[in-house]
Protein backbone atom coordinates (compact mmCIF):
# COMPACT_ATOMS: atom_id res chain seq x y z
CA UNK A 1 0.00 0.00 0.00
CA UNK A 2 1.25 3.48 -0.83
CA UNK A 3 2.23 5.43 2.28
CA UNK A 4 0.59 8.54 0.85
CA UNK A 5 -2.83 6.90 0.48
CA UNK A 6 -5.70 8.14 2.72
CA UNK A 7 -5.85 4.75 4.45
CA UNK A 8 -2.17 4.84 5.27
CA UNK A 9 -2.37 8.42 6.50
CA UNK A 10 -5.38 7.54 8.66
CA UNK A 11 -3.53 4.59 10.13
CA UNK A 12 -0.48 6.57 11.15
CA UNK A 13 -2.06 8.42 14.15
CA UNK A 14 -3.31 5.09 15.55
CA UNK A 15 0.06 3.45 15.02
CA UNK A 16 1.86 6.40 16.62
CA UNK A 17 -0.58 6.37 19.55
CA UNK A 18 -0.04 2.63 20.00
CA UNK A 19 3.73 3.14 19.94
CA UNK A 20 3.55 5.93 22.52
CA UNK A 21 1.34 3.83 24.83
CA UNK A 22 3.71 0.88 24.50
CA UNK A 23 6.72 3.10 25.19
CA UNK A 24 5.05 4.72 28.21
CA UNK A 25 3.90 1.38 29.62
CA UNK A 26 7.38 -0.09 29.20
CA UNK A 27 8.99 2.91 30.87
CA UNK A 28 6.55 3.06 33.80
CA UNK A 29 6.53 -0.69 34.38
CA UNK A 30 10.31 -0.97 34.21
CA UNK A 31 10.71 2.04 36.49
CA UNK A 32 8.58 0.29 39.11
CA UNK A 33 10.47 -2.98 38.70
CA UNK A 34 13.84 -1.23 39.10
CA UNK A 35 12.53 0.82 42.02
CA UNK A 36 11.71 -2.47 43.75
CA UNK A 37 15.09 -3.94 42.82
CA UNK A 38 17.07 -0.86 43.86
CA UNK A 39 15.43 -0.37 47.24
CA UNK A 40 16.56 -3.90 48.08
CA UNK A 41 20.12 -3.00 47.04
CA UNK A 42 20.01 0.21 49.08
CA UNK A 43 18.63 -1.62 52.11
CA UNK A 44 21.33 -4.29 51.68
CA UNK A 45 23.98 -1.60 51.99
CA UNK A 46 22.37 0.33 54.85
CA UNK A 47 20.23 -1.87 57.05
CA UNK A 48 19.85 -5.59 56.27
CA UNK A 49 23.17 -6.54 57.87
CA UNK A 50 21.96 -5.03 61.14
CA UNK A 51 18.40 -6.39 61.25
CA UNK A 52 18.81 -9.80 59.59
CA UNK A 53 22.43 -10.67 60.55
CA UNK A 54 22.82 -8.92 63.93
CA UNK A 55 25.51 -11.25 65.32
CA UNK A 56 28.02 -10.51 62.56
CA UNK A 57 30.63 -7.75 62.47
CA UNK A 58 29.67 -4.73 60.30
CA UNK A 59 31.84 -5.89 57.37
CA UNK A 60 30.61 -9.49 57.53
CA UNK A 61 27.02 -8.30 57.95
CA UNK A 62 27.31 -6.28 54.74
CA UNK A 63 28.79 -9.29 52.93
CA UNK A 64 25.94 -11.49 54.18
CA UNK A 65 23.30 -8.99 53.07
CA UNK A 66 25.03 -8.73 49.68
CA UNK A 67 24.80 -12.54 49.45
CA UNK A 68 20.99 -12.36 49.75
CA UNK A 69 21.15 -9.55 47.19
CA UNK A 70 22.88 -12.00 44.82
CA UNK A 71 20.06 -14.54 45.22
CA UNK A 72 17.86 -12.29 43.09
CA UNK A 73 20.43 -12.44 40.32
CA UNK A 74 20.68 -16.22 40.54
CA UNK A 75 16.93 -16.39 39.88
CA UNK A 76 16.90 -13.95 36.95
CA UNK A 77 17.85 -16.47 34.19
CA UNK A 78 14.98 -18.70 35.38
CA UNK A 79 12.63 -15.74 34.94
CA UNK A 80 14.13 -15.00 31.54
CA UNK A 81 13.64 -18.59 30.34
CA UNK A 82 10.17 -18.97 31.86
CA UNK A 83 8.69 -15.68 30.67
CA UNK A 84 10.70 -15.78 27.46
CA UNK A 85 9.00 -19.09 26.66
CA UNK A 86 5.51 -17.69 27.21
CA UNK A 87 6.40 -14.33 25.68
CA UNK A 88 7.63 -15.92 22.44
CA UNK A 89 4.69 -18.36 22.31
CA UNK A 90 1.75 -16.36 23.69
CA UNK A 91 2.76 -12.71 23.49
CA UNK A 92 4.56 -9.96 25.36
CA UNK A 93 1.66 -8.22 27.14
CA UNK A 94 0.46 -11.02 29.43
CA UNK A 95 3.94 -11.83 30.65
CA UNK A 96 4.60 -8.19 31.54
CA UNK A 97 1.43 -7.95 33.62
CA UNK A 98 2.45 -11.11 35.51
CA UNK A 99 6.02 -9.97 36.19
CA UNK A 100 4.79 -6.63 37.55
CA UNK A 101 2.39 -8.33 39.98
CA UNK A 102 5.08 -10.80 41.13
CA UNK A 103 7.63 -8.07 41.75
CA UNK A 104 5.19 -5.86 43.63
CA UNK A 105 3.96 -8.68 45.86
CA UNK A 106 7.48 -9.84 46.76
CA UNK A 107 8.67 -6.32 47.50
CA UNK A 108 5.66 -5.55 49.70
CA UNK A 109 6.24 -8.76 51.68
CA UNK A 110 9.91 -7.82 52.28
CA UNK A 111 8.58 -4.66 53.93
CA UNK A 112 6.35 -6.77 56.18
CA UNK A 113 9.00 -9.39 57.00
CA UNK A 114 9.84 -10.06 60.68
CA UNK A 115 13.48 -9.50 61.62
CA UNK A 116 16.06 -11.91 63.06
CA UNK A 117 15.23 -10.65 66.56
CA UNK A 118 11.59 -11.71 66.05
CA UNK A 119 11.79 -15.10 64.30
CA UNK A 120 15.47 -16.01 64.30
CA UNK A 121 17.18 -17.66 61.31
CA UNK A 122 13.86 -17.94 59.47
CA UNK A 123 14.07 -14.20 58.79
CA UNK A 124 17.12 -14.21 56.48
CA UNK A 125 15.81 -17.41 54.84
CA UNK A 126 12.49 -15.74 53.98
CA UNK A 127 14.35 -12.63 52.88
CA UNK A 128 16.37 -14.71 50.41
CA UNK A 129 13.21 -16.47 49.19
CA UNK A 130 11.43 -13.19 48.47
CA UNK A 131 14.57 -11.90 46.78
CA UNK A 132 14.45 -14.95 44.50
CA UNK A 133 10.85 -14.09 43.52
CA UNK A 134 12.03 -10.55 42.73
CA UNK A 135 14.76 -12.02 40.55
CA UNK A 136 12.35 -14.24 38.60
CA UNK A 137 10.06 -11.25 38.01
CA UNK A 138 12.73 -8.84 36.81
CA UNK A 139 14.27 -11.66 34.74
CA UNK A 140 11.08 -11.81 32.70
CA UNK A 141 10.37 -8.08 32.77
CA UNK A 142 13.35 -6.56 31.01
CA UNK A 143 13.25 -8.53 27.75
CA UNK A 144 9.49 -8.18 27.40
CA UNK A 145 9.54 -4.45 28.08
CA UNK A 146 12.32 -3.92 25.53
CA UNK A 147 10.37 -5.82 22.89
CA UNK A 148 7.03 -4.22 23.68
CA UNK A 149 8.59 -0.79 23.18
CA UNK A 150 10.88 -1.51 20.22
CA UNK A 151 8.53 -3.79 18.27
CA UNK A 152 5.67 -1.29 18.54
CA UNK A 153 7.88 1.66 17.51
CA UNK A 154 7.58 3.47 14.16
CA UNK A 155 9.92 2.12 11.49
CA UNK A 156 13.55 3.04 12.16
CA UNK A 157 12.92 4.17 15.75
CA UNK A 158 13.19 0.85 17.56
CA UNK A 159 16.38 1.73 19.42
CA UNK A 160 15.03 5.09 20.52
CA UNK A 161 11.90 3.47 21.97
CA UNK A 162 13.96 0.68 23.55
CA UNK A 163 15.92 3.45 25.28
CA UNK A 164 12.72 4.25 27.22
CA UNK A 165 13.10 0.90 28.95
CA UNK A 166 16.68 1.79 29.90
CA UNK A 167 15.37 5.06 31.33
CA UNK A 168 13.52 2.95 33.87
CA UNK A 169 16.84 2.20 35.60
CA UNK A 170 17.79 5.78 36.58
CA UNK A 171 14.13 6.66 37.13
CA UNK A 172 13.76 3.71 39.51
CA UNK A 173 16.99 4.73 41.24
CA UNK A 174 15.71 8.30 41.65
CA UNK A 175 12.44 7.08 43.19
CA UNK A 176 14.22 4.59 45.45
CA UNK A 177 16.71 7.19 46.67
CA UNK A 178 14.03 9.82 47.30
CA UNK A 179 11.99 7.41 49.40
CA UNK A 180 15.04 6.29 51.38
CA UNK A 181 16.02 9.92 51.89
CA UNK A 182 12.62 10.56 53.42
CA UNK A 183 12.88 7.46 55.60
CA UNK A 184 16.44 8.41 56.54
CA UNK A 185 15.30 11.59 58.28
CA UNK A 186 14.22 9.36 61.14
CA UNK A 187 16.64 8.71 63.98
CA UNK A 188 18.64 5.48 63.77
CA UNK A 189 16.38 3.59 66.19
CA UNK A 190 13.20 4.40 64.26
CA UNK A 191 14.88 3.80 60.90
CA UNK A 192 16.12 0.34 61.94
CA UNK A 193 12.83 -0.48 63.63
CA UNK A 194 10.29 0.47 60.95
CA UNK A 195 11.52 3.31 58.73
CA UNK A 196 13.38 1.01 56.30
CA UNK A 197 10.11 -0.84 55.64
CA UNK A 198 8.29 2.17 54.17
CA UNK A 199 9.97 2.09 50.70
CA UNK A 200 9.01 -1.58 50.33
CA UNK A 201 5.40 -1.11 51.43
CA UNK A 202 4.93 1.83 49.05
CA UNK A 203 5.63 -0.52 46.15
CA UNK A 204 2.01 -1.72 46.30
CA UNK A 205 0.75 1.72 45.23
CA UNK A 206 3.25 1.94 42.38
CA UNK A 207 2.23 -1.50 41.08
CA UNK A 208 -1.42 -0.45 40.88
CA UNK A 209 -0.44 2.56 38.77
CA UNK A 210 1.75 0.40 36.54
CA UNK A 211 -1.00 -2.19 36.01
CA UNK A 212 -3.56 0.45 35.01
CA UNK A 213 -1.18 1.69 32.30
CA UNK A 214 0.12 -1.72 31.17
CA UNK A 215 -3.32 -3.32 30.79
CA UNK A 216 -4.25 -0.72 28.15
CA UNK A 217 -1.35 -1.66 25.86
CA UNK A 218 -1.91 -3.75 22.72
CA UNK A 219 0.26 -6.70 21.73
CA UNK A 220 3.41 -5.89 19.72
CA UNK A 221 3.11 -5.97 15.93
CA UNK A 222 6.19 -8.15 15.45
CA UNK A 223 4.71 -10.89 17.62
CA UNK A 224 1.35 -10.61 15.86
CA UNK A 225 3.10 -11.15 12.51
CA UNK A 226 4.96 -14.19 13.86
CA UNK A 227 1.68 -15.58 15.20
CA UNK A 228 -0.18 -15.01 11.94
CA UNK A 229 2.59 -16.64 9.91
CA UNK A 230 2.50 -19.74 12.11
CA UNK A 231 6.19 -19.32 12.92
CA UNK A 232 5.72 -19.63 16.69
CA UNK A 233 8.42 -21.86 18.18
CA UNK A 234 7.39 -24.69 20.54
CA UNK A 235 10.52 -24.55 22.70
CA UNK A 236 12.15 -21.11 22.23
CA UNK A 237 15.06 -21.79 24.61
CA UNK A 238 16.04 -24.94 22.69
CA UNK A 239 15.81 -23.08 19.39
CA UNK A 240 17.94 -20.21 20.68
CA UNK A 241 20.64 -22.50 22.07
CA UNK A 242 20.62 -24.57 18.87
CA UNK A 243 20.80 -21.72 16.36
CA UNK A 244 22.12 -18.66 18.21
CA UNK A 245 24.28 -19.79 21.13
CA UNK A 246 27.20 -17.64 19.93
CA UNK A 247 24.91 -14.61 19.89
CA UNK A 248 23.76 -15.44 23.43
CA UNK A 249 27.36 -15.56 24.66
CA UNK A 250 28.34 -12.33 22.91
CA UNK A 251 25.17 -10.67 24.21
CA UNK A 252 26.07 -11.84 27.71
CA UNK A 253 29.51 -10.26 27.42
CA UNK A 254 28.13 -7.08 25.85
CA UNK A 255 25.79 -6.66 28.85
CA UNK A 256 28.47 -6.93 31.55
CA UNK A 257 28.99 -3.25 32.27
CA UNK A 258 25.36 -2.34 31.64
CA UNK A 259 24.40 -4.62 34.51
CA UNK A 260 27.32 -4.25 36.89
CA UNK A 261 27.77 -0.45 36.80
CA UNK A 262 24.63 0.32 38.78
CA UNK A 263 25.60 -2.10 41.52
CA UNK A 264 29.03 -0.59 41.81
CA UNK A 265 27.50 2.79 42.57
CA UNK A 266 24.12 2.09 44.19
CA UNK A 267 25.24 -0.84 46.32
CA UNK A 268 29.01 -1.29 46.74
CA UNK A 269 29.98 2.39 46.71
CA UNK A 270 27.11 3.21 49.06
CA UNK A 271 28.32 0.59 51.53
CA UNK A 272 32.00 1.55 51.10
CA UNK A 273 31.45 5.27 51.61
CA UNK A 274 29.07 4.96 54.56
CA UNK A 275 31.02 2.25 56.42
CA UNK A 276 34.73 2.56 55.60
CA UNK A 277 34.89 6.22 54.53
CA UNK A 278 32.35 7.36 57.17
CA UNK A 279 30.31 9.63 54.89
CA UNK A 280 26.84 10.22 56.30
CA UNK A 281 24.03 8.01 55.06
CA UNK A 282 21.85 10.94 53.99
CA UNK A 283 24.77 12.69 52.30
CA UNK A 284 25.52 9.65 50.14
CA UNK A 285 21.89 9.20 49.22
CA UNK A 286 21.85 12.81 47.99
CA UNK A 287 25.01 12.10 45.97
CA UNK A 288 23.45 9.02 44.37
CA UNK A 289 20.25 10.93 43.68
CA UNK A 290 22.22 13.59 41.78
CA UNK A 291 24.08 10.87 39.86
CA UNK A 292 20.80 9.20 38.87
CA UNK A 293 19.51 12.53 37.56
CA UNK A 294 22.68 12.92 35.47
CA UNK A 295 22.14 9.45 34.02
CA UNK A 296 18.46 10.11 33.30
CA UNK A 297 19.30 13.31 31.41
CA UNK A 298 22.33 11.93 29.55
CA UNK A 299 20.91 8.63 28.26
CA UNK A 300 18.55 10.16 25.65
CA UNK A 301 21.38 12.42 24.48
CA UNK A 302 23.65 9.41 24.13
CA UNK A 303 20.98 7.54 22.13
CA UNK A 304 20.67 10.48 19.73
CA UNK A 305 24.44 10.71 19.29
CA UNK A 306 24.60 6.99 18.53
CA UNK A 307 22.19 7.51 15.64
CA UNK A 308 24.64 9.88 14.01
CA UNK A 309 27.87 7.95 14.54
CA UNK A 310 26.60 4.36 14.56
CA UNK A 311 25.60 2.24 17.55
CA UNK A 312 28.60 -0.08 17.76
CA UNK A 313 31.11 2.73 17.31
CA UNK A 314 29.37 4.87 19.92
CA UNK A 315 29.12 2.05 22.46
CA UNK A 316 32.78 1.06 22.06
CA UNK A 317 33.87 4.70 22.36
CA UNK A 318 31.80 5.20 25.51
CA UNK A 319 33.22 2.09 27.14
CA UNK A 320 36.83 3.00 26.33
CA UNK A 321 36.24 6.47 27.76
CA UNK A 322 34.98 4.76 30.91
CA UNK A 323 38.23 2.78 31.14
CA UNK A 324 40.17 6.05 31.02
CA UNK A 325 38.15 7.61 33.86
CA UNK A 326 38.06 4.48 36.07
CA UNK A 327 41.10 5.34 38.21
CA UNK A 328 40.16 9.04 38.62
CA UNK A 329 36.67 7.91 39.68
CA UNK A 330 37.96 5.74 42.53
CA UNK A 331 40.52 8.35 43.61
CA UNK A 332 37.82 11.01 43.78
CA UNK A 333 35.54 8.73 45.80
CA UNK A 334 38.39 7.88 48.17
CA UNK A 335 38.71 11.57 49.17
CA UNK A 336 35.44 11.14 51.10
CA UNK A 337 34.48 14.68 50.08
CA UNK A 338 30.85 14.54 48.92
CA UNK A 339 31.29 16.94 45.99
CA UNK A 340 34.34 15.05 44.73
CA UNK A 341 32.58 11.73 45.27
CA UNK A 342 29.74 13.00 43.10
CA UNK A 343 32.17 14.18 40.41
CA UNK A 344 33.90 10.81 40.37
CA UNK A 345 30.73 8.75 40.02
CA UNK A 346 29.14 11.21 37.58
CA UNK A 347 32.24 11.07 35.39
CA UNK A 348 31.88 7.31 35.01
CA UNK A 349 28.10 7.54 34.57
CA UNK A 350 28.38 10.03 31.71
CA UNK A 351 30.84 7.73 29.93
CA UNK A 352 28.91 4.54 30.59
CA UNK A 353 25.22 5.46 30.47
CA UNK A 354 25.29 6.34 26.77
CA UNK A 355 26.34 2.75 26.06
CA UNK A 356 23.63 1.51 28.43
CA UNK A 357 20.94 3.57 26.69
CA UNK A 358 21.67 1.86 23.36
CA UNK A 359 22.21 -1.64 24.75
CA UNK A 360 18.56 -2.77 24.71
CA UNK A 361 17.93 -2.07 21.04
CA UNK A 362 21.40 -3.35 20.17
CA UNK A 363 20.65 -6.76 21.74
CA UNK A 364 17.10 -6.95 20.35
CA UNK A 365 18.31 -6.66 16.76
CA UNK A 366 20.76 -9.52 17.27
CA UNK A 367 17.96 -12.13 17.52
CA UNK A 368 15.10 -13.08 15.13
CA UNK A 369 11.64 -11.98 16.30
CA UNK A 370 10.30 -15.53 16.81
CA UNK A 371 12.80 -16.22 19.62
CA UNK A 372 13.78 -12.66 20.46
CA UNK A 373 12.23 -12.55 23.94
CA UNK A 374 14.06 -15.70 25.00
CA UNK A 375 17.31 -14.70 23.27
CA UNK A 376 17.76 -11.27 24.82
CA UNK A 377 16.49 -12.49 28.19
CA UNK A 378 19.02 -15.33 28.26
CA UNK A 379 21.91 -13.02 27.34
CA UNK A 380 21.00 -10.27 29.77
CA UNK A 381 19.85 -12.39 32.69
CA UNK A 382 22.69 -14.93 32.56
CA UNK A 383 25.01 -11.94 32.68
CA UNK A 384 23.10 -10.59 35.66
CA UNK A 385 23.70 -13.86 37.52
CA UNK A 386 27.38 -14.18 36.69
CA UNK A 387 28.31 -10.49 36.93
CA UNK A 388 25.57 -8.23 38.29
CA UNK A 389 24.79 -10.03 41.54
CA UNK A 390 28.43 -10.81 42.24
CA UNK A 391 29.66 -7.26 41.61
CA UNK A 392 29.08 -5.78 45.09
CA UNK A 393 30.01 -9.10 46.70
CA UNK A 394 33.35 -9.37 44.84
CA UNK A 395 34.11 -5.66 45.18
CA UNK A 396 33.48 -5.74 48.95
CA UNK A 397 35.55 -8.92 49.30
CA UNK A 398 38.44 -7.31 47.38
CA UNK A 399 38.22 -4.20 49.53
CA UNK A 400 38.16 -6.24 52.75
CA UNK A 401 40.95 -8.63 51.76
CA UNK A 402 43.07 -5.72 50.53
CA UNK A 403 42.97 -4.06 53.92
CA UNK A 404 40.78 -1.23 52.67
CA UNK A 405 42.82 -0.51 49.53
CA UNK A 406 40.63 0.39 46.56
CA UNK A 407 43.16 -0.60 43.88
CA UNK A 408 42.02 -4.24 43.58
CA UNK A 409 38.45 -2.97 43.16
CA UNK A 410 39.54 -0.51 40.45
CA UNK A 411 41.30 -3.35 38.62
CA UNK A 412 38.15 -5.48 38.79
CA UNK A 413 36.12 -2.56 37.41
CA UNK A 414 38.54 -2.05 34.49
CA UNK A 415 38.50 -5.75 33.56
CA UNK A 416 34.70 -5.72 33.35
CA UNK A 417 34.85 -2.69 31.07
CA UNK A 418 37.38 -4.29 28.71
CA UNK A 419 35.40 -7.55 28.47
CA UNK A 420 32.25 -5.56 27.65
CA UNK A 421 34.04 -3.53 24.98
CA UNK A 422 35.39 -6.61 23.20
CA UNK A 423 32.00 -8.34 23.17
CA UNK A 424 30.12 -5.24 21.96
CA UNK A 425 32.55 -4.91 19.04
CA UNK A 426 32.24 -8.60 18.15
CA UNK A 427 28.43 -8.68 18.42
CA UNK A 428 28.14 -5.50 16.36
CA UNK A 429 30.20 -7.05 13.54
CA UNK A 430 28.21 -10.30 13.73
CA UNK A 431 24.84 -8.51 13.53
CA UNK A 432 25.98 -6.34 10.63
CA UNK A 433 27.09 -9.41 8.66
CA UNK A 434 23.73 -11.14 9.16
CA UNK A 435 21.48 -8.19 8.42
CA UNK A 436 23.33 -5.36 6.69
CA UNK A 437 20.15 -3.96 5.23
CA UNK A 438 18.58 -3.62 8.69
CA UNK A 439 21.66 -1.90 10.05
CA UNK A 440 21.59 0.57 7.20
CA UNK A 441 18.17 1.95 8.20
CA UNK A 442 18.80 5.21 10.06
CA UNK A 443 16.92 6.05 13.24
CA UNK A 444 14.90 9.22 13.06
CA UNK A 445 13.75 11.55 15.75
Amino acid sequence: MNDSSPTARAGRPRADSKARRAGLASFVGTTIEWYDFYIYGTASALVFGKVFFPGASPAVGVLASFATFWVGFLARPLGGILFGHFGDRMGRKGTLVTTLIMMGAATFLVGALPTHAQIGVAAPFLLALLRAVQGIAVGGEWGGAVLMASESAPKGRGSLFAMLVQQGSPAGAILATLVFLAAGTLDDAAFLSWGWRVPFLLSALLVVVGLVIRLKVEESEDFERVKESGDVVKLPVVEVLRTAWRTVLLGLGASVMGISAAYFTNTFVLAWTTHELHIGRQTMLYVLLAVAVVQFVWQPIGALISERVGETRFMVGSLLANVVVAVPMFLLIETAQPLLVFCGIALAVVCGSGYYAVLAGFLARAFPSRVRYTGISLSYQLCSTLIGGTTPLVAQALLTSGGGSVWPVAGFYAVLLLVTTACVAALGRSTERRAPQAQAVPLTV
